[in-house]
């Protein structure tokens, strides 16, 4: 025992006059141990202490959270139903305007349609007219195969001047009537200067009238006949009587020319009409010197089917005329449906607007909604401090009172 106490006597170090031995160096080990003991001690006390305080504020931040989320849920809930209301009045907006466009556009179909209606009957009376035309021209051209295997009996009707002048004249009146309406034509008319022709077709718009005349020599185109088919003819008879055929034809070119081409009153054209289709065919194949120069006096050599095409191109013209007189009918018809349709982009942009109000109106709901979600949570959360003394110009102040006779002050959202 005293050795061990010698031996914590014994210095150990020196430190000015202070003499350090083994036991102070001890004592001073065991106080730092005690101290760091201490220490450590301590740290782990404050470490439980900390993690039970966040234990218990976690915990009381998950109740708070729990609580916003039903009130949110709550809100949802709310604005679901808000929303859904204003889907149902803006569905029925919806269908009143759609139940008008279509209403609108019923009529505006049903005004077209007539109108097509009305264009489609005219087209089908002309086309019926038309076919009506053409078959008229198929009984004529039949009619002309009838008299070219007829030219026999032709001859002997020709030969005499009286019948072949009536024949001449009901083959082209016929024509003309049949093709023409009778306001068009007129037979033996009087001009200014009193000559009679066989037939004046009058033209539209107030332009002069076509001559047309029936009276064409034959009785130099009989001898020609005559020469080539009688026993013992001789090339110097056919020449002659082709040279009185061309004299006689030459002087009543001469003669319609004179008489019938008036400026002004007829047209700068008159027609010679041949009543027979073999006779203009052999005209126009051995004499065509002689068409030329009737030509030159604008005289102009028709047959039955050539006055046929041509009363058909007059008939045309006076359709077109007629056509022409009713173009103000059409442009005035034109004119309504542009009105119409005027209307109609007026009231589609009125119809736009519409749309666009009542977009602008659901954001103003939807505006209001949040700000009455938002003021609710906030109630709910008793977060009054800041509504105090809050009031905009569309919003009303009421009080509330509780058990403790405080007065909460609370914003009612008028939007």
């Amino acid at each position: 025992m005293n050795d061990t106490i010698s031996l914590f006597s014994s210095p150990v170090a020196q430190l000015g006059a202070t003499t350090l031995t083994l036991g102070h160096l001890a004592a001073a080990g065991a106080c730092i141990v005690l101290l760091l003991l201490a220490l450590l001690v301590a740290g782990i006390w404050r470490g439980a202490s900390a993690r039970a305080v966040a234990a218990v504020e976690a915990a009381e931040r998950a109740r708070e959270a729990e609580a916003r989320l039903a009130d949110l849920a709550k809100a949802q809930a709310e604005l679901q139903g808000r929303m859904g209301t204003i889907a149902e009045v803006f569905g029925q907006r919806q269908a009143e305007m759609t139940k008008s466009i279509s209403e609108r556009l019923d009529g505006m179909t049903s005004r077209l349609g007539h109108s097509i209606t009305e264009q489609t009957k005219s087209t089908h009376e002309n086309l019926a007219r038309l076919q009506e035309r053409l078959a008229v021209i198929d009984t004529a051209q039949n009619n002309i195969q009838s008299l070219a295997g007829q030219v026999v009996q032709l001859q002997q009707i020709l030969s005499n001047k009286q019948t072949r002048g009536a024949f001449g004249q009901s083959r082209m009146e016929a024509i003309i009537a049949d093709g023409l309406p009778h306001t068009a034509y007129e037979f033996q008319a009087t001009l200014s200067n009193n000559s009679r022709p066989d037939c004046l077709v009058k033209m539209p718009n107030g332009a002069p009238s076509l001559v047309i005349d029936a009276k064409f020599p034959l009785e130099s185109w009989n001898a020609i006949r005559a020469a080539a088919e009688g026993e013992g003819g001789s090339p110097e008879a056919r020449r002659q009587a082709e040279q009185s055929f061309r004299r006689d034809v030459e002087v009543h070119v001469k003669a319609i020319a004179e008489k019938y081409l008036l400026t002004g009153e007829t047209q700068d054209t008159a027609f010679m009409f041949v009543p027979s289709e073999s006779i203009f065919a052999e005209i126009h194949e051995n004499f065509e010197a002689l068409v030329q120069k009737a030509h030159r006096a604008r005289v102009v050599i028709v047959s039955p089917s050539l006055l046929m095409l041509s009363i058909q191109v007059i008939q045309a013209v006076l359709k077109d005329a007629r056509m022409r007189e009713q173009a103000h009918l059409i442009q005035a018809e034109v004119v309504r449906l542009m009105q119409d349709v005027s209307r109609l982009d007026d009231r589609v942009r009125k119809l736009q607007g519409h749309f666009l109000q009542a977009n602008k109106d659901v954001e103003m709901i939807l505006t209001s909604a949040d700000k009455v979600t938002k003021r609710g949570a906030r109630i709910e959360a008793l977060e009054l401090g800041a509504l105090q003394g809050e009031k905009t110009g569309d919003e009303e102040t009421s009080s509330v009172d509780g058990p403790a006779s405080s007065r909460l002050r609370l914003r009612v959202v008028d939007e």
